[in-house]
């Protein structure tokens, strides 16, 4: 029986597998706020502590780079190693996954109600294929064909340098750039972006903040749902929170066909993530794919490319499939 988990920055998702049953039909499943624990070790007990059964493996999808069985999590403080964790939970072996290869290795395996078509394009079906999730933070990935089947390869462009499209994104870059220093696509295009992106907006009198929603701002952990929720709901009473949600639309244009130039993903690119499927109506209100298709030269190769928004939990799904495939002798 294999233990699988998606460790997220703000959610973390476990849940029990056997081969014989799929990776779409766990024995039980739970969702856990990440940062209510001091670690994975103590989640995991609470988990299992809710069950009856006992997995003899597990593979974790992690927030964050994993080198030599060893990940430290980019947004929580948590030092995670593959032989402490298998020694503390009483397992024969742990695998750890960075979270974006383990939905590249779930891209292959989505069916068509997992996905939402932005752009149908004209898929090869030996290209490479990219992979652009933007969450707490910003994960990006990619795979290659190896002779018949797909492989799934990690990256950490989105903490690469944010390229700004237009003056007012200009504008932004050199906001964020005096609290960050380096301004990285992450900064502004993510969970933990969406606030900068907001309060340069607000703190250049682009429009004035309701005082409101201000204090409601000021008193929230996490003032991203409310800036997403509020440009949905009612983006005429919420100017500030309607052009935060613009600027960051066209942001993951412009960086989701970035990455489709690097690798060449003639097969398709896919939206990952917890944001993309949130914010599904001004993705398909064809802001994005102008940002996405202003590629100069270019434009004619992307819009050739197929892009699809992932509306399922991919991460889980990959996390579970290479436990199943990588951990069925241990």
């Amino acid at each position: 029986m294999l233990l699988g988990g998606d460790i997220g920055g703000t959610k973390t998702l476990l849940g029990l597998y056997k081969p014989e049953s799929g990776p779409r039909q766990p024995l039980a499943q739970t969702e856990f706020k990440s940062a209510a624990y001091p670690g994975l070790e103590e989640m995991v007990r609470d988990f299992l502590g809710q069950t009856d059964h006992t997995p003899t493996c597990a593979c974790f999808d992690v927030a964050g780079p994993v080198i030599g069985g060893r990940a430290r999590l980019t947004n929580l403080p948590w030092l995670l190693e593959e032989e402490a964790l298998a020694r503390d939970l009483g397992l024969k072996k742990v695998v750890l996954l960075n979270d974006l290869k383990a939905i590249a290795y779930a891209v292959p395996h989505l069916q068509a109600d997992d996905l939402h078509t932005l752009n149908a394009g004209h898929p090869d079906p030996q290209g490479a294929i990219a992979v652009v999730a933007p969450g707490t933070g910003l994960g990006e990935a990619f795979l290659v064909r190896s002779g018949t089947e797909y492989v799934a390869c990690s990256s950490e462009g989105g903490h690469a340098g944010f390229a700004p499209a237009d003056e007012t994104q200009a504008d932004l870059w050199r906001h964020v750039s005096k609290k960050f220093g380096h301004v990285s696509f992450e900064r502004v295009c993510s969970g933990q972006g969406l606030p900068n992106i907001y309060d340069f907006l607000r703190d250049t009198d682009y429009a004035p903040e309701p005082p409101e929603f201000g204090t409601r701002l000021a008193e929230a952990s996490d003032p991203t749902p409310l800036i997403v929720q509020a440009a949905l709901d009612d983006p005429a009473a919420n100017p500030l929170c309607a052009a935060t949600m613009q600027i960051f639309v066209d942001i993951l244009g412009a960086e989701a066909s970035n990455l489709a130039l690097k690798v060449l993903a003639t097969g398709g690119v896919y939206l990952a993530g917890g944001i993309p499927k949130r914010i599904l109506p001004l993705l398909a209100d064809g802001r994005f794919m102008q940002a996405y298709v202003n590629k100069g030269r270019f434009a004619d190769l992307v819009r050739d490319i197929p892009v699809q928004v992932v509306l399922s939990r991919a991460a889980l799904l990959g996390a579970v499939l290479y436990g199943f495939d990588h951990l069925e002798q241990a």
